[in-house]
């Protein structure tokens, strides 16, 4: 019996955020003993709802417990999801891209972080994406000669995608990451998979596509905008199209009066 008494007390202890089910009904189960655990359960309740007053609110209060209890959300997609994919050219500067999409209704920062930061380099390394917003990130790295001539499939490299919710406009420096340390969440973690340079996969030709669509989105904010307003000529003289065309029209007719004269 006392090793039951104390089995019961130790499992109180590791589930008292649960414990307040109604005893249930037992075929068997006498009417005192059945009052003698109701008591019990009542009073063990409330012992609960005292050193947790977050819990006496109701289903509200229960449901921000139990969300505490679940995962973070993610705020990023990426694609891929969980790899990083690069040409396998030993001796020569390989690229793999990763396309990143905020998937939260608050603007999100993202940064990389690697294990091996002297032989890579991330464009861009961080940046804030509005709700919606993606980009591809394009990772760069040097391939060493191997030991052997086997070409390795898999590499102990790994990429680390780290994310915090930002509030406001704000311009995207390193040190928020440093100065709001408990909100910041950690992404996804990336494996390095090298693939044949001279063997199309389909993995490799969707590498070629994403890497094109980020050159050809770096060249486009290299422009500058084009500006779409009226063109002013000289000292704010103003060039309506419009207007010229009617004049050229007025002065074409004077000319074919004066003929006709």
């Amino acid at each position: 019996m006392a090793i039951a008494d104390q089995k019961s007390s130790s499992e109180g202890k590791a589930w008292n955020f649960f414990d307040f089910k109604l005893p249930f009904l037992h075929s068997g189960t006498s009417h005192a003993n059945m009052s003698s655990s109701s008591s019990s359960q009542n009073a063990h309740y409330q012992n609960t709802i005292n050193s947790h007053p977050q819990l006496d609110g109701g289903s509200n209060s229960v449901s921000s417990v139990a969300r505490s209890l679940l995962p973070a959300r993610r705020r990023l997609k990426l694609d891929p999801s969980n790899k990083l994919y690069f040409p396998y050219e030993p001796g020569k500067q390989v690229r793999s891209a990763v396309r990143i999409k905020n998937t939260s209704k608050s603007p999100v920062a993202f940064k990389f972080q690697t294990t091996a930061p002297k032989s890579c380099f991330m464009r861009p390394p961080g940046a804030i994406l509005a709700p919606g917003e993606s980009i591809i990130a394009t990772v760069f790295k040097f391939v060493e000669q191997p030991e052997n001539n086997e070409k390795p499939e898999k590499s102990k490299l790994k990429f680390k995608i780290m994310s915090l919710k930002v509030k406001g406009v704000t311009d995207y420096v390193p040190e928020l990451f440093d100065e709001q340390k408990d909100q910041v969440a950690v992404e996804q973690i990336l494996r390095v998979v090298f693939l044949d340079a001279e063997r199309s996969t389909p993995a490799l030709e969707k590498l070629k596509r994403q890497l094109a669509e980020a050159e050809a989105a770096l060249e486009a904010r290299k422009k500058p905008p084009e500006d779409a307003g009226p063109r002013i000529v000289g000292e704010g003289l103003v060039i309506d199209e419009w207007k010229e065309r009617r004049e050229r029209y007025l002065a074409r007719q004077q000319v074919e009066g004066v003929d006709s004269v």
